[in-house]
């Protein structure tokens, strides 16, 4: 991994784990409204909280992305590809 692709990654990362983390404040003042207003017993995951599934849906992508499809799974099956092949790439 070059310079580059490093600042990118740690970039990614970083932007990552601020939305993260205003995911966990905005989730805990929604649950935590919730929680005053109908007490512990009536709390209902799904209500009032389309967005929240919404953005959890999108980190959980970015999180695959980042953590799961990063720069080494991708050589890693380029890798695995040229050996396929008869006359291998150089790079």
């Amino acid at each position: 991994m070059d310079y580059n692709q490093a600042q990118q990654r740690v970039h990614d990362l970083k932007k990552f784990y601020k939305n993260l983390l205003w995911f966990g404040i905005i989730t805990i003042f929604i649950f935590a409204d919730d929680i005053l207003e109908k007490g512990i017993f009536h709390l209902s995951l799904w209500n009032g909280s389309i967005i929240l599934s919404i953005w959890g849906i999108v980190l959980i992508v970015k999180a695959i992305k980042l953590f799961i499809f990063n720069a080494e799974w991708e050589r890693n099956i380029i890798r695995k590809e040229m050996k396929k092949t008869k006359e291998p790439i150089q790079f």
